[in-house]
């Protein structure tokens, strides 16, 4: 297995700047997982690590070599695609041995007829036919090795993909939205599958996706692309809590985090919504910010005050032990979501005003061009905080 360092790579088609700078450390043995939306750079970056797209400027290297000048071949770097990119009319053993086929035997030993009798022949194709079956093995579909792609389901096809990379052994892998085309109830089983899959194989994995289900439980670490830009990188768990800039804090998390409006009063006060929240910050009076408050950071209380939103129930999804509420609130022109629990299901009416606590521990706040302010732990205050491009 190998690390891979990213140096301040960029690319551009004709006038369009596709990749602006990114630069990222890769441990050996990491899974990590690009994040963006469509067209932000993510898959791009994936193709220059493979060696399928040469980038304009910057550096890649794996295990500390620089790749920058080696064909696909020769980075030892394996990808599974999008489209799985499995020969028809080759059955699943085939398949999955052409990557070996390929790297060890000739040219002439690769022949259908003449190749076979050629020395040694014999000896590497049973080699390959042994790591064939064993990977196949691993994988469940030893049992598929004699049929063709198109008799195969999604999954079964997605399997053989897998596989047609680990028997090669790379140093790294490299997956571009392999569950893309699977359907829900099979994303959730593959996701368990390659989850296991680094677990056991141990190896370096760079997975690309626009799901972030997908990389929320799946990866080591995420790292989230936007326009091109690479905006933060941290585990799953502190990339949702503790978001560095509005973009990141926005495109994580399901329902969408409440972004609203908000005004400095005094020293440790802001308006928000009609209400106050208690936040200390180092900012003067009158400035004007972004607070973010996700759904999961409100609960009930029975009447209005300090660090309490006032609305009007728009609409109620139940969600089985949560419920989703939309409230209209003064001054905000879209509803904002709280998850309450459900066991007040009974007494919300559409229409009804309601209050609803918020955390204070768990607001997010921006400057207007969309920095976090973080608290200082030192001083008990919060500060701009830095975009940090590169997380060790």
């Amino acid at each position: 297995m190998a690390s891979v360092a990213i140096e301040d790579i960029r690319k551009n088609y004709g006038p369009t700047s596709v990749l602006r700078g990114v630069s990222l450390l890769i441990a050996d043995g990491e899974f990590l997982t690009l994040l963006g939306p469509s067209g932000c750079g993510k898959s791009t970056l994936l193709r220059i690590l493979a060696g399928l797209e040469v980038q304009d400027a910057g550096s890649v290297l794996i295990d500390r070599r620089a790749v920058d000048g080696l064909r696909p071949k020769q980075r030892d770097v394996a990808m599974v695609f999008q489209s799985y990119a499995l020969y028809p009319h080759m059955t699943v053993a085939s398949n999955m041995a052409l990557p070996l086929r390929m790297r060890g035997l000739s040219a002439f030993q690769r022949l259908p007829l003449v190749g076979r009798l050629l020395p040694g022949t014999a000896r590497i194709s049973a080699a390959i036919d042994v790591e064939v079956m064993r990977t196949a093995t691993s994988l469940g579909i030893g049992h598929l090795l004699a049929r063709k792609p198109g008799q195969l389901s999604g999954g079964q096809r997605q399997r053989v993909a897998v596989g047609r990379a680990m028997v090669r052994h790379p140093a790294v892998f490299l997956m571009d939205e392999p569950l893309s085309n699977l359907d829900a109830e099979l994303r959730v089983q593959m996701r368990a599958e390659i989850k296991d899959l680094h677990r056991r194989l141990g190896g370096t994995f760079v997975y690309v996706t626009h799901d972030q289900a997908e990389a929320m439980t799946l990866s080591d670490r995420v790292a989230l692309m936007v326009d091109g830009e690479l905006l933060q990188v941290a585990a799953p768990q502190d990339i949702y809590a503790d978001p560095d800039d509005r973009r990141v804090a926005e495109f994580i998390g399901s329902p969408r985090i409440n972004m609203l409006d908000g005004m400095v009063r005094e020293r440790g006060v802001i308006d928000v919504a009609g209400s106050t929240l208690a936040m200390e910050l180092d900012v003067i009076a009158g400035a004007h910010l972004t607070v973010g408050i996700r759904s999961e950071a409100f609960h009930f209380v029975d009447h209005g005050g300090p660090d309490v939103l006032t609305g009007s129930v728009r609409m109620i999804e139940h969600m089985g032990s949560d419920l989703l509420v939309h409230l209209d609130l003064a001054g905000v022109d879209h509803p904002v979501i709280a998850r309450l629990l459900a066991e007040r299901a009974p007494y919300i009416a559409i229409g009804e005003t309601l209050h609803v606590g918020v955390r204070p521990d768990r607001v997010l706040v921006f400057s207007r061009d969309g920095r976090r302010l973080r608290r200082d732990a030192g001083h008990g205050r919060a500060s701009i905080a830095p975009i940090r491009e590169i997380a060790r």
